[in-house]
């Protein structure tokens, strides 16, 4: 008879279920104290600044709402930029999730782990590739996919690798994917960055072309299928193949950043399979685990094997509880067949707004993939972000004057509806409101 432990005394215990009015009270005590009469903008005192955060806290989430600290509740439109997108709370995920706690949550890569060979296998399936390394985000996925150019091109004999990047793109954060990024709002401050990068304009194959007839450096091209932060900007269809035709006559490697469009967010499981291609080289990150950090870089062919023990590595990636979250994020989102879904909602959602904003002076351009869409206005839109709150709508402004809209796949009829319903009212408001101030003077 084995002793008994302090584990087995909790394991007994049954996960009480809250109220929200419960549970706000709980997460009130938790942030302020008993006693203490805390406001939300009080909060995050001891936390660096490096987000400028709405002073909103939320105590639940269930589907596609969430509710704040007061007990209203919110219509999710943003999933947490693109992560949540089987929804808050799948009770399938937080079965999963809760199991493998209860097993194993971390092993060291220093050991075969099943659940990442799973979870491989799976992702290499479904995106036609051959091997994935496994970390913890999308900017560590690109990290991984741009030092993978550079030994693949050191292994070609290049002495000083450079990888094509897009002005008014995205990768992230880290030094070398800041690097990459083209944007120097986010750049300005981190200088000296790091050497090795060629910007071309988004969608432009002249530029880049001139470019590939005059630098002999040049090993990959790193590209959004669709640009994210700078507004959800969609190529021409023939963009993605051209390139796909210009690596292969010049033996680049075609990286595609799929940190955001991935995961079915734009109506199929990866966006570049709207045009019939397949990458060298692919990150995934965002929707992955549905808000368990993991990512992952995808690779075929040769550069599948490029690296080699010891050139890369991460500590957490692809540890058992991360993989077992995106294994069961892959599982809903294929049983619930939200792949087609998020094409379908996502053209009606589109052209839901289109109808509904039709006429209206000051709207420049809807567009997007899938559920992911994008909403230009003619002038800085950010107030619609505190409009929204008011109207129990969470929405995202990007680039200044674009709405941008990332909801759940799994977003119901009616919700769609509201969705609709609710965007193009406070859109249509803020325009005639603009339009008024603007007779008056």
């Amino acid at each position: 008879m084995h002793p008994r432990t302090d584990s087995d005394k909790y394991r007994r215990l049954k996960t009480p279920t809250f109220s929200i009015a419960r549970t706000a009270a709980f997460c009130r005590r938790v942030l302020f104290g008993a006693g203490e009469n805390g406001r939300v903008g009080d909060m995050m005192q001891h936390v660096m600044t490096t987000y400028g955060r709405q002073a909103i806290a939320f105590s639940r989430g269930d589907g596609s709402w969430l509710w704040d600290l007061e007990g209203k509740r919110y219509l999710d439109c943003v999933s947490g930029v693109a992560v949540t997108g089987v929804g808050h709370a799948h009770p399938r995920l937080v079965t999963a999730i809760a199991a493998q706690a209860g097993r194993a949550m971390h092993v060291s890569n220093l050991y075969e782990i099943p659940e990442q060979e799973q979870l491989a296998v799976r992702l290499c399936a479904l995106a036609g590739m051959d091997s994935a390394f496994f970390c913890n985000s999308g900017c560590e996925a690109n990290e991984a996919a741009i030092k993978l150019a550079r030994l693949y091109g050191h292994q070609k004999g290049v002495e000083s690798p450079a990888i094509i990047v897009m002005e008014k793109a995205f990768h992230g954060r880290t030094i070398a994917t800041l690097s990459a990024t083209g944007s120097r709002k986010v750049q300005a401050g981190f200088e000296p960055l790091l050497t090795g990068f060629v910007r071309v304009p988004y969608d432009d194959l002249p530029a880049l072309e001139q470019v590939a007839a005059v630098n002999p450096n040049i090993v990959a091209v790193l590209v959004e299928p669709v640009q994210g932060e700078s507004g959800v900007q969609v190529p021409e269809d023939g963009y993605i193949p051209h390139l796909r035709r210009i690596c292969d006559e010049k033996g680049w490697l075609l990286m595609l950043d799929e940190v955001q469009t991935g995961m079915a967010r734009t109506g199929k499981w990866f966006a570049h399979q709207h045009l019939g291609i397949k990458p060298d080289v692919m990150s995934l990150a965002k929707g992955l685990g549905n808000g368990f950090p993991i990512g992952a870089c995808l690779a075929r062919g040769a550069a599948a094997h490029v690296f080699t023990p010891g050139t890369h590595g991460s500590t957490f990636g692809g540890n058992p509880l991360g993989c077992v979250s995106a294994l069961t994020t892959l599982a809903i989102i294929d049983d619930e067949g939200l792949v087609e879904r998020a094409g379908r909602i996502g053209q009606k959602i589109r052209e839901g707004i289109a109808k509904s904003l039709a006429g209206t002076a000051g709207v420049k351009e809807i567009r997007g993939k899938g559920l992911m869409i994008g909403i230009e206005l003619d002038k800085p839109c950010g107030d619609l972000v505190k409009r929204g709150f008011e109207a129990g709508l969470l929405i995202n402004v990007t680039a200044d004057t674009v709405v941008r809209l990332l909801p759940p796949l799994n977003l119901k009829d009616a919700e769609v509806h509201t969705l609709i319903e609710g965007v193009a009212g406070l859109i249509k408001a803020f325009l005639n409101a603009g339009a008024a101030t603007a007779v008056a003077r």
